[in-house]
């Protein structure tokens, strides 16, 4: 099936804020042959988004942040999560350039080399955002302190762990945000062999 086999029959804006709720009206071809009756389903759109795990090979550290989340409000931890640094892809951007802006307005980190992880749906069943994801080689010896962007209410915490503590964490349900899970699952695989090769370049 491609996108050809749905058949959009009306779609309004309903809400039109930091997110966009959009209500669509339409059919699409089922397994078993033929269309479905038409559906209503609605969507939270606001765009693609560039997310990227900070590493320095040299000190063998991950640099994460911790910040605010209203979706984690009711968590019985608190609504603070240890994340990666990510950022919204505005028009006339690529995902590269955003993850290593974001790099710098997040965590205060030049990221000198970016290798791709991976692209995939936030969350298809209510939106069309994708996460571009990347590990990004950085200096880690003077991160640290607070970030963010005053004018967004951001207000970021720069946190350095130990790689393999990090892992841990992730392990241990202790990092529970999608981006960073995947990144760390994704590092904790190739973490030795692009350690090696990063530091036989920096030679």
């Amino acid at each position: 099936m491609s996108g050809q086999d749905v058949e959009i029959i009306g779609q309004e804006i309903c809400y039109q804020g930091f997110f966009r709720l959009e209500r669509l009206q339409l059919r699409h071809r089922l397994f078993a042959g033929g269309m479905s009756p038409a559906i209503v389903r609605e969507t939270i759109e606001k765009g693609d988004v560039a997310a990227v795990l900070l590493y320095d090979p040299q000190r063998d550290e991950v640099v994460m942040i911790e910040q605010f989340r209203i979706g984690a409000r009711a968590d019985p931890r608190g609504p603070w999560l240890l994340e990666i640094v990510a950022g919204l892809i505005e028009d006339g951007e690529t995902p590269a350039a955003v993850a290593c802006r974001e790099a710098m307005e997040e965590a205060g980190c030049t990221v000198t080399d970016l290798l791709p992880i991976s692209s995939f749906y936030t969350s298809p069943a209510k939106t069309s955002q994708r996460t571009h994801l990347y590990l990004g080689r950085v200096d880690s010896r003077n991160a640290g302190g607070i970030h963010g962007l005053a004018h967004e209410g951001e207000d970021i915490r720069v946190v350095c762990l130990a790689a393999g503590q990090a892992v841990v964490l992730a392990e241990q349900g202790r990092i529970d945000s999608a981006w960073p899970l995947v990144a760390l699952w994704w590092f904790a695989r190739h973490h030795q062999e692009v350690r090696q090769r990063w530091l036989a370049e920096s030679r």
